[in-house]
């Protein structure tokens, strides 16, 4: 097609949307990525990010676009560091009161499981500085085509300010094989085509309110669509967007697949209600059974605590040096929404969990000292499901994680706990946000992008060779332990090896997590930086990160 958008790479995508651009760290660089080479994966020398800087119609902006032809556009540890860094370039920028407005191409299957938890990492810290920027200038995702824009990078889609797709591009969290990997063929079934654009494609993913835009295939439509979003200061607000989101949801049938054109015109008639507070109080019997919920009454001090809401629990606790709230979500077998009853995190969670913050922020916004929050981590995953694929599971995530970095820039400590699994986009929207990170020591923790069984049918590759390279790249590896080599851990609670609530081991927790909120207070630190500038992720840890920033600082202003 002449002058398409789509059919252009992620170079020539920058080029005809920049005038003058100038690359930042480009190929010539060769910041490649070492994790590839150590598994014999063939590397590209830009990682398949193209960072370019110049401007569009006289506005000055910074292009981010993701080659969807190396690695599925999937963010690695060099890949996302380079969007990382440009971003908080960009932040700086306009915090010092120079525009500089940030437009993102999205072509990304989302995290590169070759790099998995290094994947997880970068794009918790890319959603926080999306979330961080909107307060001065519109953040413009567009999703031209080809591969779409999934995983974890779906929830960053969600996190921007205004939303362009065409026709070919397909939109959602968990792609159609992983679902039916994880939910079988019954729930989604991955060789129906109809069943996927109808779903996820963008005409629906328009009338669905998550893509804001839909233009014709060209360059100069799609260059004319994102001078609009600037000129007007364009924002949908969609992750802040909760309590619209629970009005509607409260008065749909989800404990059995939806039919399009209901769900559409429930959508398009609906109008925001109030929502009710969750409320959790004791009870005479444990209500949930679960890592995460134990933990959640040890911290509270509740007894059998007891949650308005089937699976998210939030309550104050004196038990640390300062007033806290604990946030935990927890498993319900008898829940209706029939993918979420062991503990994972679906359309309610998100869109509740959000609510609960989004009253925190509200009820300390004048204080001089704003509450910690402490997240009580034990999520398997996110639901996989067709109702949560078609309503917009990767928005209520969106919501959560945004709810979560806004508390935390506002001044609030946020203290995550990794008491039991922490996987995917779960983690993403419940934890990752978090300014520290405390763990036990427990060989029944996973922390991941997702199941071996998935990433297997992804990748094309064995479980066994997966775990083989699990011993040269610590980010792919499911446990803890490697997990603490990345340098996303503040406390590792080494001797403590279970999961138990025992008084010495609820004794130590609280310590711990008293001394992560004063190093958030001796430190003024509201944002994610101590991740990759901490002694362990300096030495190795987040080495290929420090390396793109140093670079990025030399390329910027010459």
């Amino acid at each position: 097609m002449k002058n398409s958008f789509v059919e252009l790479n992620a170079r020539e995508r920058v080029n005809a949307l920049v005038d003058n651009g100038r690359e930042l760290i480009d190929p010539f660089d060769q910041m490649i990525a070492p994790n590839l080479v150590a598994q014999d994966i063939v590397p590209q020398s830009d990682d398949g990010i193209v960072v370019s800087r110049g401007k569009i119609a006289d506005k000055e902006v910074v292009v981010i676009a993701m080659e969807g032809k190396f690695q599925g556009g999937g963010i690695g540890e060099v890949s996302g560091a380079k969007i990382i860094a440009a971003l908080t370039h960009v932040l700086e920028e306009n915090q010092n009161g120079h525009e500089i407005y940030p437009i993102i191409v999205l072509d990304t299957g989302g995290v590169r499981l070759q790099e998995a938890n290094y994947g997880l990492l970068s794009i918790s810290e890319i959603g926080n500085l999306i979330v961080a920027l909107k307060k001065y200038v519109p953040v413009i995702g567009l999703v031209p085509g080809r591969v779409g824009s999934f995983g974890g990078m779906s929830i960053t889609s969600a996190l921007m300010s205004y939303l362009i797709a065409t026709k070919k591009a397909r939109i959602g969290l968990n792609g159609p094989e992983v679902i039916e990997q994880e939910a079988g063929v019954r729930e989604f079934d991955s060789s129906d085509k109809d069943l996927i654009w109808n779903t996820i494609g963008a005409r629906q993913r328009l009338n669905a309110q998550i893509v804001d835009e839909l233009v014709t295939d060209s360059v100069e439509a799609i260059k004319a669509a994102v001078i609009a979003a600037i000129n007007e200061k364009k924002d949908s607000h969609r992750s802040e967007n909760a309590d619209f989101y629970l009005s509607l949801l409260a008065k749909l049938d989800l404990s059995k697949p939806m039919a399009i054109d209901a769900y559409n015109q429930a959508l398009a008639t609906h109008k925001s209600a109030a929502v009710k507070e969750i409320n959790v109080t004791e009870g005479t019997e444990d209500a949930a059974t679960s890592v995460g919920y134990d933990w959640f009454a040890a911290l509270t001090g509740l007894k059998h605590p007891t949650s308005t809401s089937a699976t998210v629990y939030a309550a104050a606790s004196n038990l640390f040096n300062e007033d806290a709230v604990v946030t935990a979500i927890v498993p319900n077998a008898q829940n209706p929404m029939y993918r979420v009853r062991n503990g994972e995190v679906g359309l309610i969670e998100g869109f509740e969990m959000a609510h609960v913050l989004e009253t925190v922020y509200q009820e300390d916004k004048e204080k001089a000292v704003k509450r910690p929050v402490v997240v009580v981590i034990d999520v398997p995953s996110q639901a996989y499901g067709y109702n949560e694929e078609l309503i917009g599971i990767h928005v209520a995530l969106a919501n959560s994680a945004a709810a979560y970095a806004k508390l935390r820039q506002a001044g609030h400590p946020v203290i995550g706990f990794i008491a039991g699994n922490a996987i995917s986009g779960a983690f993403l929207a419940h934890g990752l946000q978090s300014s520290r990170l405390i763990a036990l020591n427990s060989t029944n923790i996973t922390v991941q992008a997702m199941s071996k069984e998935s990433a297997s049918r992804v990748t094309k590759r064995s479980i066994a060779a997966i775990e083989a390279a699990a011993v040269k790249v610590p980010s792919i590896a499911y446990d803890i332990k490697n997990y603490t080599k990345l340098g996303a851990i503040f406390t590792f609670l080494e001797s403590i090896t279970d999961q138990e609530t025992s008084a010495d081991h609820v004794n130590a927790v609280i310590d711990a997590i008293n001394a992560a909120i004063l190093d958030v207070r001796q430190a003024n630190d509201t944002m994610l930086t101590n991740r990759y500038t901490n002694e362990i992720a300096v030495k190795g840890g987040r080495l290929e990160t420090n390396k793109v920033f140093a670079r990025m600082n030399e390329e910027w202003t010459d």
